[in-house]
């Protein structure tokens, strides 16, 4: 068994020498405590089922509501429309024995749309050996999903977050290594030349998502959203050499009781499309972020299958235009002892392109003409109001001021009217 080191609850040391070791005749058969899912393995491309790493993964892949990072582009198309920061993200992650799975992923918004790119690469060793034990073939067998995103945020305004629609367009592709003739006849083992190429396999399929946020039962005072919904479907295309793509329906709620810590729910029911009825049974997964100080966040997840569990924690640390992400995953669900691994992520923040500095202007103009309304100097306030909205047309509270001081003068004029004697 593998075994690492996770230093997880401080980041700044993390270690993959050491060994977190779990004694595999104390836990058994995985199968005998947890039961088989009969339809498990059935479905082509496991590349699409194994996360990159980052915030998603530390919190059990319970993220798709939540989205607010380079993250929810495995999880969520619709979370780029509602992006804060322009990121650049990199991330490794060790899987299975010797699979490895890289990731770079690049996001970005302007006003309501929200767009980005990314290539996921899942490889691990290829040997064969034939009877007189002599290597015949050797390489990487890989798969690769390539993901273009875009999304638009709906019907936002300031009392309602929108609802961000999103699609993200993969394409993958399946690399086997050349292997021989050899069989259980005895035979030595020829390798078959473009033999891989016949296994290997190019695919495209999409991810449609939708999200909003809203407030529900908030405890504090801020601007921001405490609770969100999302409903997606995960990789909807057709059958890869006749095998099913791992097309998911996922529907997730995320809530903030305090401001500090995020929940999220996801309820997932994978769908086989080529036969409906070998369609996985349903999973969940149940995640926690907590923002332990203004650099320095910490999460758990817990990922429940038929088959086995899977529970995550992690921590980031944010050394201000730089995060460092690492997560610790105890795997109950991929083999048949307990496996510790440990994935980390970088990610690179390019800024908010003078969101903040806009909405702190927005604000201060704002505030500008509330002082003046209360003094009577009304003109002064509705000029400040106009130019509220000349930066942020759906400022709606500067509308609603101009609206206010324009109906306080038609009814005084109304007034003077009707106390004006008409000889």
């Amino acid at each position: 068994m593998n075994k690492f080191w996770a230093s997880v609850f401080i980041v700044l040391s993390v270690s993959a020498a050491g060994a977190l070791d779990f004694d595999p005749g104390g836990y058994g058969s995985i199968s005998d405590i947890y039961g088989i899912d009969d339809n498990a393995g059935l479905t082509a491309f496991p590349v699409l089922n194994v996360p990159m790493g980052g915030r998603a993964e530390g919190m059990a892949t319970a993220f798709t509501a939540i989205a607010d990072d380079l993250s929810f582009i495995e999880w969520n198309p619709a979370g780029s429309a509602m992006l804060e920061y322009t990121e650049l993200g990199f991330f490794h992650n060790n899987w299975i024995a010797d699979t490895r799975v890289e990731g770079v992923v690049f996001a970005s918004r302007f006003r309501d749309l929200g767009y980005a790119a990314g290539v996921k690469w899942l490889y691990t060793p290829f040997s064969e050996y034939n009877m007189f034990g002599e290597r015949v073939s050797k390489g990487y067998y890989s798969e690769a999903v390539a993901t273009l995103n875009v999304s638009y945020n709906f019907f936002s305004n300031y009392y309602f977050s929108g609802l961000s629609v999103g699609a993200n367009l993969k394409g993958a592709f399946r690399f086997v290594p050349d292997y021989s003739d050899a069989d259980d006849q005895g035979k030595e083992g020829q390798l078959i030349s473009g033999s891989g190429l016949e296994q290997s396999a190019v695919m495209a399929m999409m991810d449609i998502g939708v999200l909003t946020r809203f407030n529900f039962l908030k405890l504090y005072h801020a601007r921001e959203r405490n609770a969100s919904a999302a409903l997606v479907i995960r990789n909807l295309g057709p059958a890869a050499g006749g095998d099913a793509l791992p097309t998911a329906l996922t529907a997730s709620l995320a809530y903030k009781p305090l401001r500090p810590l995020a929940l999220d729910f996801d309820f997932t029911v994978p769908l086989n499309l080529v036969d409906i009825s070998l369609s996985e049974k349903p999973y969940w997964a149940l995640g926690m972020n907590i923002n332990v100080t203004n650099f320095l966040s910490m999460r758990a997840g817990l990922l429940g299958k038929v088959g086995g569990y899977r529970v995550t924690m992690g921590s980031a640390v944010n050394f201000g235009k730089i995060a460092l992400d690492v997560n610790y995953s105890l795997d109950l669900l991929t083999q048949f002892t307990p496996l510790n691994r440990v994935s980390v992520a970088v990610r690179f923040n390019f800024g908010d392109q003078g969101r903040k500095a806009l909405s702190e202007k927005v604000d201060a103009l704002y505030l500008e003409g509330l002082d003046a309304y209360a003094e009577g100097r009304y003109d002064f306030a509705v000029e400040r109001w106009r130019e509220v909205l000349e930066l942020n047309p759906k400022f709606a509270p500067a509308q609603e001021g101009i609206n206010l001081v324009e109906n306080s003068r038609s009814l005084d004029d109304r007034i003077r009217e009707m106390q004006t004697l008409d000889f």
